[in-house]
């Protein structure tokens, strides 16, 4: 038998009513949810050495728990020593389930091991919504094991929400547990 994702459940049993109160929805249905999280790794060292997008993709696969894949350059530049259909980075996308249990272990393990945390910035909104933050090392999750590891490197990490305003949405990714710092203190 599945057990329900922990922050599956908080949502459905907390931050749903909290929304609904706080921005008047008439119906459960209007309440914006999270429907999937892209996590992005470019590796720019990959124009010169082809292993590291290999490297970077198990990285992501062991860090997510789904199968990553790599990202090829759309465009040639040549300033880069890029070419069309290179690969250069990776990438993966979480729905469901997997989605949820990933947003657990990021929020409760690997951003409390950030050195000098105060939370992470509210500036990363596109005004629809939709959410994105960058870490700079890999090591704070603990799946990598540090020995292992060639060269830091940091992701993308955005969450795609239904919300309409960044306002809706914040709100929603503050009741699932990302901590947010606090701006009025600046």
């Amino acid at each position: 038998m599945a057990s329900t994702p922990r922050l599956k459940e908080k949502y459905a049993n907390e931050v749903v009513d909290k929304l609904k109160e706080k921005f008047a929805y008439k119906s459960a249905m209007q309440v914006p949810r999270l429907t999937k999280i892209v996590v992005n790794k470019g590796i720019g060292a990959a124009v010169a050495d082809k292993k590291l997008v290999d490297v970077g993709v198990d990285e992501l696969t062991t860090i997510t728990g789904q199968r990553a894949v790599a990202t090829i350059a759309k465009k040639a530049v040549s300033n880069f020593k890029l070419r069309e259909g290179m690969p250069i980075g990776a990438k993966v996308t979480l729905r469901g389930d997997r989605m949820y249990e990933f947003l657990d272990r990021l929020t409760s393990v690997a951003l409390p091991r950030v050195r000098d945390f105060k939370g992470i910035s509210d500036k990363g909104f596109d005004g629809r919504g939709n959410y994105t933050f960058g870490v700079k090392e890999q090591i704070i999750f603990p799946e990598i094991s540090i020995d292992k590891v060639a060269r830091i490197s940091g992701m993308d990490i955005t969450f795609v929400t239904t919300a309409n305003t960044d306002a809706e949405s914040i709100e929603l990714l503050r009741g699932l547990g990302l901590p947010f710092a606090d701006s009025s203190k600046k």
